[in-house]
């Protein structure tokens, strides 16, 4: 009994992870709704993009693939349509 009390995470952890998670969702839909709202050349939008992530890896460091699958794709689909990228 005393393994399962040392395996599951803390309330603190649980919110702080929680609270990570709300940043995260924060940071990638005002970012996704300022590069459709904006006139930004592609190259800052991808700054902002490579930002996004960095700022994600901070957040969740060795989480880069889960990035790249939840959330890069919904900024490659945004430059595709705003920049007509093929």
């Amino acid at each position: 009994m005393v393994k399962e009390r040392e395996t599951q995470p803390e309330k603190g952890e649980i919110e702080e992870e929680e609270r990570r998670i709300k940043t995260l969702r924060l940071l990638v839909d005002f970012s996704l709704a300022y590069l459709a709202q904006t006139k930004l050349p592609l190259e800052e939008a991808q700054a902002v993009v490579a930002g996004v992530k960095k700022q994600a890896l901070r957040l969740f460091p060795e989480k880069e693939e889960t990035f790249d699958l939840i959330y890069l794709p919904r900024f490659r689909r945004l430059l595709r349509d705003k920049y007509r990228l093929h």
